[in-house]
């Protein structure tokens, strides 16, 4: 199975190196043309994984047209430029592997449903989980959800990337898959917000499982399956980007915590830091479906500069005394 990868930022490098590690060709559809001409020249991507030596079995790509002689597609495009760019696929029924994190604006689709409005005839599958690229690419291990409704083509993709070091999980649950992802990312603003602001280990502690509550919440209501919120690609990936400044929402949320704009931190940034777009998209959609999610819209309040940090914690803390539940 010949693997593409569809965005090099150092996601889309990270998972192009474990698709290469057996020796199987993989090509890398990179966006920008000197980094398409660094990995063939040098085998490093200097702009978004530095210092990692990459496998020579990954070949770069300016050329989408190049992708039609793949297998399989791992898309690594960041969530609100996803549709645009399968758009411009030009075969329409290869697999599709989403490994982007998000909600599109406008719209308020999960990327399995983007996709599969432009590809209505690609089988589509969803890998997430708890994964730093740094640490992927370096082979340190982890575990991840890989989640396909044709159980045969889960299989086959699960074979095809599985390493000592990465280890996919089989799971029907897109629609699970795809909200822990998304809604982490939100989250994982927060904490960083209470880490910038010098707030404690007990609040984050609790802010993560509190957090967790406005994921299930919100997974149950669009159709996710608990077990899988509760998994990899749910509460695993919640605590990794809730707990280190490698996550690059965790460290948008300290900024904003230190009272830094919103603006300015955002403009200050060559990778996506997805929970930014995602918030207010998240928001509407659990307005529509009537959950109650306080802390992601403490995060919109902090983006959009409505509420100052003080005001946004004593307007969580002076929330009604409630049963906890789970939920």
């Amino acid at each position: 199975m010949r693997i593409g990868v569809i965005g090099a930022g150092a996601w889309g490098t990270a998972l192009a190196q474990v698709a290469a590690a057996n020796g199987g060709p993989v090509l890398l559809w990179a966006f920008e043309e000197e980094v398409v001409q660094a990995i063939n020249g040098t085998h490093c991507n200097f702009a978004y994984l530095p210092g990692i030596a990459l496998d020579p079995a990954i070949e770069a790509t300016g050329d989408l047209r190049q992708l039609a002689s793949c297998d399989a597609l791992l898309v690594v495009t960041p969530a609100q430029h996803l549709g645009a760019i399968l758009n411009k696929l030009p075969v329409k029924d290869i697999p599709l592997v989403l490994c982007s994190k998000g909600i599109e604006a406008g719209t308020q689709r999960l990327m399995s449903e983007v996709a599969a409005a432009v590809h209505p005839d690609a089988p589509i599958a969803v890998l997430s989980g708890p994964t730093f690229a740094h640490e992927v690419a370096k082979g340190l291990p982890t575990a991840v959800t890989l989640a396909c409704a044709d159980q045969a083509l889960g299989e086959a993709l699960s074979v095809r990337l599985a390493r000592p070091q990465f280890r996919p999980y089989l799971s029907e649950d897109v629609t699970g898959a795809e909200i822990g992802g998304a809604v982490k990312n939100v989250l994982a603003i927060g904490c960083g917000v209470v880490e910038g602001a010098g707030l404690g280990q007990n609040a984050r502690a609790a802010l993560i499982s509190r957090g967790f509550a406005e994921m299930t919440r919100f997974g149950l209501a669009r159709g996710a399956r608990a077990e899988t919120l509760a998994g990899l690609s749910g509460l695993g990936d919640l605590v990794l980007t809730c707990s280190s400044a490698s996550s690059r929402n965790f460290s948008l949320g300290k900024g904003l915590g230190e009272g830094k704009p919103a603006v300015e931190l955002l403009a200050d940034r060559r990778t996506v830091a997805e929970g930014a777009f995602t918030a207010p998209v998240l928001r509407a959609a659990a307005k529509a479906a009537g959950v109650d999610m306080p802390i992601t819209d403490a995060v919109c309040s902090l983006l959009s500069d409505e509420l100052s940090v003080a005001k946004v914690i004593d307007a969580l803390l002076a929330r009604p005394l409630r049963q906890e539940n789970g939920h």
